[in-house]
């Protein structure tokens, strides 16, 4: 079992808390200006790392071109998408069609870095995605009328931030992946990107984009629930992905990070009072599988 393999998965269970904890925020303040608060938040947490430990001093000059720019396509684009999504479909849906990242991740991975699976890989990878995919379209009951589950917006609109969202998650991965290679410290990588997508997100707002104005005012609830968010979700979650970028291929860290789905139905299970339906048991003992697959290759 490799150690990168484990970090993958603890950014998938980073990811699935932050999924959960974003809804109420993220609708109180809309999906541009939760994301704004939320990285800003995130980048202050980060540089205050990277001056008490030093490591900027270290950090390759050539790799602050790089992570701007994988910061701009995977956090900037790919994070307003997926909180524009779950905003109109729910954690749940957004959750599965945001999963197709793995699969875009390891087409790209092969198609551009040469990255291979063995038979026993590719089986897991695809065992682990179906899981997710059965787990989450067939795990909701048929009687769910619970907020989160409802409709808010044009769904076809929501599919397709979701699917924006999943290919630029795939393609600042992939950008990031050379710097991550040579070892830099992933924490300065991580604050770099953050940095980088809220400066372009505070652009829109002095820029008069009617939508990165906040819908309601925040409150302290909110904020504390924004930066706890954050927190979680990108300045633990993503730094776990960029260390295991560091020796793991774009593809298998984003098929084992891709799981969080299935982790936010326990979540979902604990807040919404109700167990899901029988079809995402079977899904989630499909990725449990895979996963297992995937662990031992």
């Amino acid at each position: 079992m490799a150690a990168y393999d484990l970090l993958a998965l603890g950014a998938a269970a980073c990811w699935a808390v932050g999924s959960v904890m974003s809804v109420t925020p993220a609708r109180h303040l809309g999906a541009f200006a939760f994301t704004r608060w939320r990285m800003a938040m995130v980048a202050l947490m980060l540089w205050s790392v990277v001056a008490f430990t030093g490591s900027w001093r270290t950090f390759d000059s050539s790799a602050w071109g790089v992570m701007a720019v994988s910061g701009l396509v995977g956090i900037f684009i790919g994070d307003t998408a997926l909180f524009s999504a779950i905003n109109r479909l729910g954690p749940r849906r957004a959750g599965v069609l945001f999963a197709t990242h793995a699969a875009f991740s390891a087409g790209l991975g092969f198609v551009v870095l040469g990255e291979r699976m063995s038979l026993q890989a590719l089986l897991g990878a695809v065992l682990t995605l179906a899981g997710v995919m059965l787990a989450i379209v067939l795990g909701r009951h048929k009687d769910e009328t619970h907020a989160w589950e409802a409709d808010h917006g044009h769904v076809g609109l929501g599919v397709a931030l979701a699917l924006v969202a999943a290919l630029c998650q795939a393609v600042g991965s992939l950008i990031a992946k050379p710097v991550m290679a040579l070892q830099v410290d992933p924490v300065m990588a991580s604050a770099v990107r953050v940095t980088v997508a809220t400066l372009a997100h505070t652009l829109l707002l002095l820029a008069g984009f009617g939508a990165a104005r906040a819908t309601q005012a925040p409150t302290l609830r909110v904020l504390a629930q924004t930066a706890l968010n954050g927190f979680i979700a990108m300045g633990v979650g993503m730094t776990l992905v960029l260390l295991a970028l560091e020796k793991g291929d774009v593809g298998m860290v984003a098929i084992l990070s891709s799981v969080s789905p299935i982790l936010v139905l326990p979540l979902l299970w604990f807040q919404l009072g109700r167990a899901p339906a029988l079809p995402a048991w079977l899904g989630a003992g499909l990725t449990v599988l895979g996963t297992v697959l995937l662990l031992s290759r």
